[in-house]
């Protein structure tokens, strides 16, 4: 069983766990549900932002822990101030120590778009993510079928969300292509053993239709990668463990801006 199989496996059981504490009529009753979502295609349109999605992530299955320290508020208002483009937490405890708390802690600091890193297996999810602050969620082509991925697409899009969906390979990309998907992402790291390919991007980048953002996601740990990833027709870079690992984020990521081309 891969590191992705015992995740998803895992998630069936906290999402019916989720269902019974807090049904779907409290998380539509609660304030963030109503509010108005920030645009992931506005904020890549702003000529002012740098294009990069800054993740909070403590840990990690292959890492482990990697940041026990630093708060959700202080690096994500650094992450804003340094011109992102959006922000994304991880929300998953198990695996990688986040949590709903950290989303809305996020939410409360930021007026960018902000985006639910998990592993969504139902549409439940969806309605979480939201209500607990979420701009965007994330949709895994990698576990997820055709049909899913067209429902929940269609379901985000419905109460405002932007979708990011994430691919692999050409195969997955293929069945991702849907009208309410915001943004295709192409994940670097391998979700079965977890290494990391920056051709991976390189392969499918011209195969994402030009109405999509494409998004290159994981291994950019220098700004002259993000020069190269522009050149061949990304417009967004997911970052996250490359600030994390540090011991201050806020100023890693202000110092890897200012080198960027």
């Amino acid at each position: 069983m891969t590191i992705l199989d015992k995740i998803v496996q895992h998630k069936f059981g906290e999402v019916d766990i989720a269902k019974k504490n807090t049904p779907l009529s409290v998380l539509k009753d609660m304030s963030g549900f109503s509010r108005e979502c920030y645009s992931l295609k506005e904020s890549f349109e702003d000529t002012s932002r740098n294009g990069i999605i800054a993740e909070f992530k403590r840990a990690s299955p292959s890492k482990g822990l990697i940041n026990g320290k630093s708060s959700v508020a202080e690096v994500v208002s650094a992450y804003q101030s340094v011109g992102v483009s959006a922000v994304s937490v991880l929300t998953d405890t198990p695996f990688f120590q986040g949590s709903l708390q950290d989303l809305t802690s996020a939410r409360e600091v930021l007026q960018i778009p902000l985006l639910r890193k998990d592993f969504i297996v139902d549409p439940y999810q969806i309605i979480e993510a939201k209500a607990y602050g979420a701009d965007i969620i994330l949709l895994i082509a990698a576990y997820l079928e055709e049909n899913q991925l067209a429902e929940y697409a269609a379901e985000a899009h419905e109460i405002g969300l932007s979708v990011l969906l994430e691919v692999h390979n050409e195969k997955e990309l293929e069945k991702s292509l849907h009208p309410h998907v915001s943004a295709i992402g192409v994940n670097n790291r391998n979700l079965k053993d977890f290494t990391v390919c920056l051709e991976t991007s390189y392969g499918l980048v011209n195969k994402i239709p030009d109405k999509y953002i494409k998004v290159s996601e994981s291994g950019i740990s220098e700004p002259k990668t993000i020069t190269e990833l522009r050149s061949k027709g990304f417009q967004g870079f997911l970052i996250g463990e490359s600030f994390m690992k540090q011991e201050r984020p806020a100023e890693a990521i202000a110092d890897f801006v200012q080198h960027i081309s």
